[in-house]
């Protein structure tokens, strides 16, 4: 998985590169986003910031549906550790869910 940086990511590793310069040293936590899919259902997204110490946040990104435009997503911020494992869980319930759904329909 790789790290999407944003603005506020690049203004706080700038100053926290002056303030290194001028001799304070604050640190920078990294933090890295689960962007959760257009379309998730809600259960699995109240588990998952239940589950895992994740910030929500909006962010606009491009999604191609239909036609190529940029919407807002939720996306969950954390730590690299709980967003590996929040994404191992996500992709774990939603496959349950989508077996559950199907297991459904054949009946």
């Amino acid at each position: 998985m790789h790290k999407t940086l944003n603005l506020d990511d690049l203004i706080a590793a700038k100053q926290a590169k002056i303030a290194k310069k001028e001799g304070l040293d604050l640190e920078i936590e990294e933090l890295y986003d689960l962007i959760i899919p257009p379309g998730t259902v809600m259960s699995i997204i109240i588990d998952l910031l239940e589950e895992f110490e994740l910030e929500p946040v909006k962010r606009n990104m491009p999604v191609a549906i239909a036609n190529s435009e940029e919407r807002e997503v939720l996306v969950l911020r954390g730590s690299l550790e709980e967003v590996q494992a929040a994404e191992k869980f996500l992709y774990e319930e939603m496959k349950a869910w989508v077996g559950e759904t199907e297991n459904e329909e054949s009946k």
